[in-house]
Order: C-alpha cells, then sequence, then structure tokens
C-alpha cells in the first residue's frame, strides 16, 4: 500500500479512510482504511488541508498530543542518570575507605613468624658454612646472654649482612640462628614494603621495629634488601620516591635503636654493590658474612644432608659427586638429588643409583638432552668439531679433567657436549694464570680447526658459536682487565655502574682514546688467530685418529673419557 501524502489526499477523497490520528510535535498522522489497515504518513508543519479534508468528507480525526509522554520519559531519563551517578560516587568513596583500611591494616600486620610455624633449624643442620656458622654463633650468645657484652662496656651488634650468590644458605643461616637463640623471628622481604601508596612503606617498617623492641631480644630477618636498599637517587629520571622514603624509614629505624636493645637485623642480598652507603656502614650492619659456593668438602656435607631422606644404593659415593659438581651451590646439590629421587620414582625402583644421578647431573649441567641429529652428513661434521675440541683439551697442558664426550645436545646449543670438571684448586683461589686462559681459548678453537683441516676454510659452520663467544669473552678479559697483552700491565676497563643505577647511560663506558681502542682490536684479533694457528697445529697431523674416534663417537654416540685417553696415547707412542 502506498504511504505517500497525495495518495493519502486522494483515499480520503474516496472514502477510503476510516478515522485519523493526528500527532502535531512529529508531523505525522496514523492513517486506518476501510479495510483494517494502518499506515504512517509524515505530513507538513501546521499542515490545514489535511483538516479541511477530513471534515469535508466527515473522517473522524483525532490529535495526540505527545508532550506530556516526552516529559515523562525525559523525567525518568534524568532521574536514572542521576542515581547512577549517585551510586558510582557511592562505590568509589566506599573503595577508597576500603584501600584506606587495607594500607592502615598493612602497616599494622605482623611479621612475626610463631615458633610453631617454623621449623626448628639449628647449626647442625647448615652443612658447608662452618667458618660462618662460627661468627654468627657469637650472636645467638649475645641473645641469650646480653649482659657478659654490657659488663664489658660493649654493644650488641645492631645489623648483620649476609652476602652470597643465590641458593648458597643465607636465609637458612638465619633460620638457624633462631632456631639456636630461641627468640622470636620476624621475618619479610624487603618487596613487602614498596606498595603503591606513597608512605605505606615507611608505615610498615615503623610497626616492624616497634612490634621487635617489644618482643627483644629477637631476630628482624628481612630478605632480598637490595630491592629497597639500592643507592638514593639512582635510575634514569631520579629515584622511586616511596623506595627512598622507605629506606630513609629504615635507615632511622636502625640508627635509632637504644644500646644493647636486644633487636638484631639480619639482612640477605646477592648484589651488595647496589646497596646505599648509608645502609651498610657500621652502626647499622656492624659485620657482614660473605657466603661463597661450597667446595670440595663443603659440598660433600651439604649432600650428605640431603641425603639422610633418600634412599640411596650402597655403591653411590658422595665423595665423587662432589668432585664432579664444582660450582654448585647448596639449592643446585639439593635439586640434584631431588631430580635424580623424581627419576627413580618414574622407573618404579626402591633406591637410587649411579644412573639416576647421572641422568639428573646431565640435566642440571647441559639441561634437557635431545637426541642428534639424523643427517648423517651434518651427524659427520659436528662429530669431527666435538672430537676436535676434546684432542687440543688433551693436547696441552691442562688442568681439567674430561669426563665424557657425547654428541647429545640441549636444546641451546647445536653440536654435542665436550664435559671437563675444572680444577677445583684454580676455582678456589681464583688466581687465572696467563698460559691457563690462552689455554682455554685455543680449547674453545679446537672444533673450528678440525672443521677447517677436515673440510676447508669453505665449508666450516657455525656450530661452534658458542665456543667463539667464549674466545672473544676470554681474549678481551686477557687484554682489557689482566694486562696480558703487549700493551702492558694495564687494566683499561673498570666496573663502572650500570644504566641500572643511573650513573651512566652506557653499561661500560669507555674511559679510553679512539686510538687505545684499536690497538685493544688489534691485539685481542692476534690473540685468537694465534690461537686457532696452534690449535690446527696440534690436530693436522692427527687426521687418522680423528677419523676414528668419529666413527665410534657416531656409531656409540657417547664415548668414554679414558677410551679417548688410551686412543690419544697409543696413537702417540705408535707415533714416536
Amino acid at each position: 500500500m502506498n504511504n505517500s501524502y497525495s495518495q493519502l489526499i486522494i483515499d480520503i477523497e474516496n472514502g477510503n479512510i476510516e478515522s485519523i490520528i493526528l500527532i502535531p510535535n512529529r508531523r505525522e498522522v496514523i492513517v486506518k482504511t476501510r479495510d483494517g489497515n494502518q499506515k504512517l504518513i509524515p505530513i507538513f508543519y501546521n499542515d490545514q488541508k489535511i483538516l479541511r479534508l477530513s471534515e469535508q468528507f466527515s473522517v473522524p480525526l483525532t490529535v495526540r498530543d505527545l508532550r506530556s509522554e516526552q516529559r515523562l520519559a525525559n523525567f525518568i531519563t534524568g532521574f536514572g542518570l542521576s542515581l547512577l551517578f549517585i551510586l558510582s560516587i557511592s562505590f568509589l568513596l566506599k573503595r577508597s575507605s576500603k584501600l584506606l583500611n587495607n594500607m592502615q591494616s598493612f602497616s599494622r600486620r605482623s611479621s612475626e613468624v610463631k615458633p610453631e610455624e617454623l621449623d626448628r633449624i639449628t647449626f647442625d643442620d647448615v652443612a658447608g658454612l662452618n667458618e660462618e656458622s662460627e661468627e654468627l654463633r657469637e650472636i645467638v650468645c649475645f641473645l641469650k646472654n646480653p649482659q657478659i657484652l654490657i659488663d664489658l662496656g660493649a654493644k650488641t651488634p645492631k645489623g648483620i649482612l649476609v652476602v652470597g650468590p643465590p641458593g648458597t644458605g643465607k636465609t637458612l643461616m638465619a633460620r638457624a640462628i633462631a632456631g639456636e637463640a630461641g627468640v622470636p623471628f620476624f621475618s619479610i622481604s624487603a618487596s613487602e614494603f614498596v606498595e603503591m601508596f606513597v608512605g605505606v612503606g615507611a608505615g610498615r617498617v615503623r610497626e616492624l621495629f616497634r612490634s621487635a623492641k617489644e618482643k627483644s631480644p629477637c631476630i628482624v630477618f628481612i630478605d632480598e634488601i637490595d630491592s629497597v636498599g639500592r643507592q638514593r637517587g639512582a635510575g634514569i629520571g631520579g629515584g622511586n620516591d616511596e623506595r627512598e622514603q622507605t629506606l630513609n624509614q629504615l635507615l632511622t629505624e636502625m640508627d635509632g635503636f637504644a644500646p644493647n636493645s636486644g633487636v638484631i637485623v639480619i639482612a640477605a642480598t646477592n648484589r651488595p654493590d647496589i646497596l646505599d652507603g648509608a645502609l651498610t656502614r657500621p652502626g647499622r650492619f656492624d659485620r657482614r658474612i660473605d657466603i661463597d659456593l661450597p667446595d670440595r668438602k663443603a659440598r660433600f656435607d651439604i649432600l650428605s644432608v640431603h641425603a639422610r631422606s633418600k634412599p640411596l644404593c650402597e655403591s653411590i659415593s658422595l665423595k665423587d659427586l662432589a668432585s664432579k659438581t664444582p660450582g654448585f651451590s647448596g639449592a643446585d646439590l639439593q635439586n640434584l638429588l631431588n631430580e635424580a629421587a623424581i627419576l627413580t620414582a618414574r622407573k618404579d625402583k626402591l633406591c637410587i643409583t649411579n644412573y639416576e644421578l647421572e641422568k639428573a647431573l646431565d640435566k642440571a649441567q647441559f639441561g634437557l638432552l635431545t637426541k642428534p641429529l639424523c643427517d648423517i652428513t651434518k651427524k659427520r661434521q659436528i662429530a669431527y668439531q666435538i672430537i676436535g675440541r676434546t684432542l687440543v683439551a688433551l693436547l696441552i697442558p691442562t688442568t681439567d679433567k674430561l669426563e665424557k664426550i657425547s654428541l647429545y645436545k640441549s636444546l641451546s646449543t647445536i653440536s654435542g657436549t665436550t664435559h671437563f670438571t675444572p680444577d677445583e684448586e684454580i676455582i678456589d683461589s681464583g688466581l687465572l694464570t696467563r698460559n691457563y686462559i690462552y689455554n682455554k681459548i685455543v680449547i674453545s678453537l679446537g672444533a673450528r680447526a678440525s672443521e677447517i683441516i677436515i673440510y676447508g676454510s669453505n665449508e666450516i659452520t657455525q656450530g661452534s658459536q658458542k665456543d667463539l663467544s667464549d674466545v672473544y669473552y676470554w681474549a678481551k678479559q686477557m687484554v682489557t682487565n689482566y694486562g696480558f697483552s703487549d700493551l702492558g700491565p694495564i687494566a683499561f676497563e673498570s666496573e663502572n655502574d650500570t644504566v641500572f643505577l643511573g650513573r651512566d647511560l652506557m653499561s661500560n663506558r669507555k674511559e679510553y682514546s679512539q686510538k687505545t681502542s684499536k690497538k685493544i682490536d688489534k691485539q685481542i684479533i692476534l690473540i685468537a688467530n694465534k690461537a686457532i694457528k696452534f690449535a690446527i697445529q696440534l690436530l693436522e697431523d692427527k687426521v687418522n685418529l680423528m677419523d676414528k674416534l668419529v666413527e665410534e663417537l657416531i656409531d656409540k654416540e657417547t664415548l668414554d673419557a679414558d677410551y679417548v685417553i688410551s686412543s690419544l696415547n697409543n696413537f702417540l707412542s705408535i707415533k714416536q
């Protein structure tokens, strides 16, 4: 049906319209026809023609005023929006009040560890830290009988800073002090001080020390103190206001102790170099105890402690295991035995054997090992890299002990593994000779030297990329830090603070001229070229031995150290 204005006029004149409803403010009419249909037709503003026609042809016309309905709708809409606004404001005020209450309850929250919640740990449970334990036994005496110091006019140390790499037992030492002394123990992580709102951390520090003074003598242990104790004003764009306010409050509380109050603060960190100088001075932290990675005897003691709860077969020698794990921390050793126990349970065995320990040790040292490549050509080239590196290491004077070689590779390496156990005495002494470092460079280039000999310089691969990174690192250390080059006994690079501390935009800013920089680069390249020539010289007359060992490595995928050493010795004796 046509809804046009002209058709409406025709329908009115022809008597087809039963009734008309006029809506003036919308300029529309609702038309009901004789056949019962309705339609909406727009009209002109103040249309008089529709009025005249409806009167002329006797068509009932009704006027509907919607202004009252619109006023009601507008009122309801406005009231709803106002109510929604009021409810939103109420919700925000209630939430802000709740956050404020949380802030206040946060600063009042107790950090005291209840005796029933704390496993009693004594110095007998802390293995491998005999000297450090003896140093801390004095603190236990101070806590148990402070009168001895008072009679001598001495003061109880206010703070002890325990420094060491991760996993060396810093937290364990603090718990052992609390267990030995039998005093209240307050434990908190420094990261809990720094919150979203400025001032909350400082309030938490005040509440912590107020509670500690009420329970004195006691121990306050702050773990990872470097998260709040960094140097003030550090960082690009200035410091962190909340963290610095918290540090200022901590400095005030530690310096405000009454003499012999009996509250001892023990803080642990593995980044002492970034701590604020005002925090580490005597009077706040009077003692510093450095915990290093355990030596062989200490590793044996740690393994003995963790092996108490694990069923080990009688054939296992913890002394041998300790000798194979230089550089392992106490946490690494605990994880090593735990991985062996998990592997044992997976195989439904009743006790841990050497097999599980070896697998766990491989996983700890190399990560998850995967099968070698199936492509025999690439597999052979990788085998030459492994054998070349191994033979070079055996041919030059080195105190590192070869353990095994394998085609199995970790997810982070392309080639297989050649594992040497570093000399324990060199690691413990920390003294590296010029020959020792140079030999490490030559060994790292053994894989590249074997590829050059067998395949030629145009067919070498990037499989020895990690070795080449080691070459650059050690050669640079020889030239720039140790004075092991023709440039003389000069350390060209000092230990600058990193950009994290806000001192320099570059982490290693050069403190020498461009001319000196070119000389340093020349010396590094000279050392590397000399080392690769020496490695090639060691291997070029041993191609037959390399071929033999490569074939056996491809066949067995793993060779024992004793077999490789005996094969080399037989080859050298025949050659002579």
